[in-house]
């Protein structure tokens, strides 16, 4: 699966007001299924678009809230990179028969949309940490795409 950018207001602020919440250690994330809909995607591309929040509230200096994304979404990317490539495919055959009943497109639900929000712990805290969030995360994904 490929690891995308999630960008645009409306398409965020949709992830924001609709999305389910999980929350982590070190961050929190609403996701929702499917594609962004203003995105031009190739319906056979899978993927997850991942996209980050972060306000001044969480640290003043924007040096620090940018390192907050970014090793937030660099522990997410090792993780899905580490996932095993069985689970990925056990999981999509579990998706295509249960949408096989329902007659619905295969394409909107393989794909998720992500929403990164970073607390301040995320800075400061061990990588190794953040990327047993990340697999969390991924393994909540997964359970709830069955």
């Amino acid at each position: 699966m490929l690891l995308l950018r999630l960008s645009g207001r409306k398409v965020c602020e949709r992830v924001k007001t609709k999305g389910y919440l999980w929350k982590g250690k070190h961050f929190f994330v609403r996701f929702l299924s499917g594609a962004p809909r203003n995105l031009p995607i190739a319906p056979a591309c899978a993927g997850i678009y991942v996209g980050t929040l972060t306000s001044t509230k969480l640290h003043k200096s924007a040096v620090k809230r940018n390192r907050m994304r970014r090793r937030c979404r660099e522990a997410l990317r090792l993780a899905l990179k580490s996932l095993p490539r069985e689970a990925i495919s056990d999981q999509r055959s579990a998706i295509s028969e249960r949408l096989h009943a329902v007659r619905c497109p295969l394409s909107a639900i393989r794909s998720f949309q992500l929403l990164l929000l970073p607390r301040s712990s995320s800075l400061s805290a061990d990588f190794g940490e953040l990327l047993k969030d990340a697999e969390h995360l991924l393994a909540s994904l997964t359970s709830r795409a069955r």
